[in-house]
Order: C-alpha cells, then structure tokens, then sequence
C-alpha cells in the first residue's frame, strides 16, 4: 500500500513505493551512490519537504521551487563542501539547505534564533559565501577560483546566478574579468522567464551532450590555439564564422565573446539532461564555461507556478489551497501610503515621473505603473544605472523619483555623490524599508542611510512618523526644486493615524513639538515617535515630566528646536531607526558647535546598536536594540545615574 501523500497538491507528483530517500540523504555525498530514478524521487521529496516549510514560516518559495532539480543534480554531481557552490542572492537556495546538513532546522527559516533566509558562511560549510543582494556571486566564484590555483588546488567553483541578476552591471564585469584570466570557473544561468520548448527534444538534447563533452571542448580550444599562429585577418574571419555557426546552432555569442564555453539552453527539470552535461562541464580541463538552464519559478506547486510575483516572496500559507495568511492589523501599509500619495501628485504635475530598480511591486510602483504606464520605469537590477537616469531626467525638468530599499542604494552610492548632490539636482529618493525590516536580517536592514546620506552637502533627508506625516512629506518632496532629497520609512504597517486627503508641503528642517514637558526631552526622528509617547507615559508616572518633539527632518536640522530642547530639559535622548553616525551625531555636532553642551544639559543618542543583527520579529529586534518605549525609560535614568527598576519600586 502506497503512504497516503503529505498534502493534497502533492498527489500531482509522480507516485513512489519506495522508501523515502530525502530521510537517508542526510549530506550531499549520501547521494553519490543514488540511481538516475532514486534522483529524480528525491527531487520530487526535496520539493515536497520545501513547499511544506515555506508554508509554516513564510519567505521565498518560487525561485527555491525552479531550482529543484538542479540543486540535485549540482550536489549530486559535484563534491561539495570541497567544490565550492555559490547561490547568487541566496533566496533560491532553501533546497539546498535541506541537503546540508539543515533540514531539522528548515521549520526555524527567517525566524529568531533560526536559518537565515539566504546563504550564511556562519550556519554552514556548504555556504561559501554569504549572499542577500544579487549579482556577486560570479565575483565571489572567480576570486575563489583565482585562490584556488594560487594555492595549487585542483576542486570547482560554480557560480548560479539567476537571469534577473544578470540585468546588474557587476555580473558583466565579473564576467569580462574571468574571461579575460581564462580561469577554470562554471557559471549556471538559471534562466527562469525562457519558454523552454524549443530546445528540449531529443536531437537538441543529443547535441548539448556533444557540445559540452570534454572532446568537442578540447578541439574548440585546440582551434583557438591554432587561429593564433595565423594572421590575424585570418584568426579573426575563422573565429567569426565558427562563433557565428555555434551561435545559429546554440545560441550564446555574447558569452562566448566575453570568454566564456557557451552550453545550452538545458530542460533545468530533466535530470536525464543535467547529470550527463553537468558531468561534462566538470571533468573539462578548459577556462570559464557558462551552462544556460531554463526552469520555471515555482515549479511543481501549481499556485506559484500560475502566479509567480506572489509566491516569489510569501507569508505563511496553507498548502493544499495556497491562500496566504491576511494581516490582522487595519492601518495601511507605509508602501502603499507612498504609492496612493504619488499617484495624487503625479494626477497634479505631468513631470512627475518613478523609477525602480527590479522591485515594483515591493515599493508600490506597479500600482503608479497601471496608471501612468509611460511614467513609470523598472531599469532591472540595476540601482547605479536608476540613479544616474534619474539624474539625466533631472536635467530636462523632470522630477524623478527612484524608490528603491535603503539597503539597496548603498550599491549606487558613487552615483548618488557624483551624479546627483555634487550637480545638487533635485532627484527625489525614496528609501523604503528603512530600519530594521524582521525576517530578512542584516541583510536587508535599511540602517545606514541615514549616515552615508546625511554626510553629503545639499541633501534633504525626512523620515515620517506615521503615514500622515508620510503624505505631507511626499509634498514636500515634490516642492523640492532645487536639490536632491531622501524620504526614509519602514517596512509594515502605519500607525492607523486619520489620513489627509492631500499632502501639504512642510517647511524644510522644521520639526514639531508633540508634547510640552520639562524634565526630560525625548527627540525623535521616525516612527520611534510613538514609543517615545509610550516612554513619556512611564516617565510621567514615575515623577518625570517629559517633553516629546518630532525632529522630522535629519537634514537640515531645525536648530532652534534642538537648543531649546537642551536650554530647557535637565536630559535630552534623541532616537533614531539608524546606525550610529546619523540623526544624533548630527545633533552633538550642532549643540557642541553653539556651546550647549555646556550648559549641564546631559545629551543622550539612541541609535541602533553597532553590530548586525540577526532575524526576528521587528518588534523582538527593537527590543533587542532598546529602542522602544522600556529602552528609552532606562536610558533616560542611566543618564541621570539612577535605576529605572528601584525608581518604579520605589513608587510603588
């Protein structure tokens, strides 16, 4: 009797009485000894058992899902840790962390104290190289492969990049390097947005076999030797009619003239195909070869399969139908507060234009798109290229936004200095997911914009604290005329404040006083503010009058606020969603500039803390980095040498 299957989607794959092999395969080389069928169940189990995980802890499924068979095949092939298997970006690399080693841990994926969602060179030998943003794994490849030689070492390095991260700049520069050194390197070019039926038959399978083969490869480069010695009119026509002849047969001209061994396109779900080619690509003695393999996101799960952009990134769902959990909260969410408030000043000025680098949906520009198709551009992976076509849009008249995470724009940032605020042309930066973003990690986490922005002369930098606040900044921005700016807010949900039906410009570098005390002063800048009201109420209850200011703008400063704060209060906390070297630096550089910091006022900053943190909730995370509202009270008792714990005993 066959066991009844682990979910009712499930039944679609192919049956099996055999024992179940993903229960053996504890590390990759328990499957050396697996037959081609003993393979192709296991891949079938591995995409069971990564269905079933992503459904209790939420996060990337469908490109995990495309890369079933060729995690198999990789690790079935090669001789990893040994061999060195990089995952660019990381998010599609759940498969293979079921076959190293984590699959007790897989159910603790992006939670605290669990897997991280992307490759971690502290969680495990098979991770060589820690990856969340895209584009560097052939970078990373090429100098591990350099290492190699130098030390004399004879093991691989393969390199999978999807074909979404070949729209990024560095890939081709890591490219036209290793191609120019002739190292041994493997390249996989997951390419997952091909139709994959042209080259799947039988006699295109026959001549990828024969393409990849150490003989074919051998003469290939025997040619190029030979065509060396020739004149070179002569060594160029015959490389021009061979590499034209391979690319009508085979495609892959463009990497073949950035030095690469051209193979494929390959079927990256049939096993029959990969292992024999894969084998092939591994025992030839040549420079960097580049194997293209066709998959499709989310394959085997047929809701990520009919809906790819929804099931590339998930929360927790329920497996046999696919519907994803629903927020429980009603405030709307910052990305979409930012999206409904650009589309209101786009229907108001016709040179208001969006840009985004690969990421429409996560900042709420395909809703701007749907309206204003001619408006709106996605430049793919590619965030230093958004930046300065942003900065030409600038020049004619226009007024360019470019949302793009925070996290992201650290990749742009020659071109944020050069070309945007040494020109102070007025491109308007929108920076979502600043702060700590939960179940992504360090990775992601938007902390450092703050100081690698607030340095730069011209800037306006804003950060809202609540998506009212959000609105009206959005004006501003589009009142800003005559400099660069960056509106910084978080990942989630907005505080459920009432909404103004249109932005109203605020006054640069002017901040608001939120609540008069006289004690202490907590300034904040962000969406901190509403733990510092929350810290005010505990602070009050224990004999603590509190004033509570809203800084709004990190850059420039409202001056006169910042020394009346310190005139006035005996403490003065500023806090902030960032690192160290932003918003509160920025405050002891102008009090100690005027002399306040003389007047006894005790002057306190509240930043994140100085290391990365790992994944939880964001909540957990600000509680770990004490700024919320219990943080705030002990850091304003600590400043007055007193112990928040023995005060509250003391009241009591």
């Amino acid at each position: 009797m066959r066991p009844a299957p682990p979910a009712p989607w499930s039944s679609l794959l192919p049956e099996s009485s055999k024992t179940p092999l993903l229960d053996r395969v504890l590390v990759p080389s328990d499957m050396k000894n697996l037959s081609l069928e003993q393979l192709k169940q296991l891949a079938d189990e591995l995409r069971t058992e990564t269905v079933d995980a992503v459904a209790k802890t939420g996060g990337h499924l469908g490109a995990g899902l495309g890369v079933v068979e060729l995690t198999v095949a990789l690790h079935a092939v090669f001789d990893t840790p040994d061999d060195k298997l990089i995952w660019d970006v990381g998010h599609q690399a759940y498969p293979h962390k079921i076959l190293t080693g984590r699959r007790d841990r897989i159910r603790t994926l992006r939670q605290g104290g669990g897997l991280s969602g992307f490759t971690k060179r502290a969680e495990s030998e098979y991770d060589p190289f820690g990856a969340a943003h895209s584009s560097t794994s052939i970078s990373a490849a090429l100098g591990m492969a350099v290492a190699r030689d130098l030390k004399g070492g004879k093991n691989n390095v393969i390199a999978v990049i999807g074909d979404g991260a070949m729209s990024a700049g560095m890939a081709y520069e890591a490219m036209n390097n290793a191609g120019a050194r002739n190292e041994r390197l493997i390249v996989i070019l997951n390419d997952n947005d091909m139709s994959i039926a042209p080259p799947v038959g039988a006699m295109s399978a026959y001549l990828l076999r024969l393409g990849s083969g150490r003989t074919f490869l051998k003469l290939r480069d025997v040619g190029k030797q030979l065509t060396q010695h020739l004149p070179k009119s002569w060594d160029r026509a015959i490389t021009r009619a061979v590499e034209h002849a391979r690319g009508y047969m085979m495609g892959g001209t463009l990497f073949e003239e950035l030095g690469f061994y051209y193979v494929g396109p390959i079927d990256g779900h049939n096993l029959d195909h990969l292992l024999p080619i894969l084998r092939n690509v591994r025992d030839a003695e040549i420079g960097p070869i580049l194997v293209h393999v066709v998959t499709q996101k989310g394959k085997g799960y047929a809701p990520a399969e009919t809906s790819a952009d929804k099931y590339h990134g998930v929360v927790k769902f329920d497996v046999a139908t696919g519907a994803q959990a629903k927020s429980k909260g009603g405030a709307p969410q910052y990305t979409k507060v930012f999206a409904d408030s650009l589309i209101k000043e786009a229907r108001k000025d016709d040179k208001i234009l969006a840009i985004t680098a690969a990421m429409p949906s996560g900042t709420g520009l395909d809703l701007f798109g749907q309206e204003f198709p001619n408006r709106c551009f996605d430049v793919g992976i590619a965030e230093q290229h958004a930046v300065t076509f942003a900065a030409g849009l600038a020049t004619q008249g226009f007024k360019p936004f470019v949302a793009i995470y925070s996290t992201f724009l650290q990749r742009a940032y020659d071109q944020v200095v050069h070309d945007v605020a040494i020109q102070n042309l007025p491109v308007r930066f929108v920076l979502d997911r600043a702060g700590l973003v939960g179940a992504d990690g360090p990775t992601h986490a938007g902390a450092f914009d703050l100081a690698y922005l607030g340095c730069l002369p011209n800037f306006v930098i804003m950060a809202p604290a609540d998506e009212a606040e959000l609105v009206n900044m959005m004006a501003t921005q589009v009142a800003i005329h005559d400099r660069p700016s960056a509106l910084r807010y978080p990942r989630g949900e907005g505080t459920g404040v009432a909404m103004p039906a249109e932005g109203t410009p605020l006054e640069i570098g002017k901040g608001r006083i939120v609540r008069e005390g006289h004690k202490v002063a907590l300034l904040s800048l962000g969406t901190r503010l509403a733990e510092c009201l929350k810290a005010a109420d505990e602070l009050a209850a224990l004999g603590l009058s509190t004033t509570v200011a809203d800084a709004r703008f990190a850059k420039p400063l409202d001056l006169a606020l910042i020394l009346k704060l310190a005139r006035e209060h005996e403490v003065l906390v500023t806090i902030e969603e960032g690192s160290i070297g932003g918003f509160g630096s920025f405050v002891l550089q102008a009090l100690a500039e005027h002399g306040a910091l003389d007047t006894g006022c005790k002057v306190r900053c509240m930043t994140l803390p100085d290391v990365f943190q790992d994944q939880d909730t964001p909540a957990a995370m600000y509680a770990q980095a004490r700024l919320d509202a219990k943080g705030i009270v002990k850091k304003v008792f600590e400043a007055l040498g007193k112990d928040a714990t023995a005060e509250t005993v003391k009241l009591a």
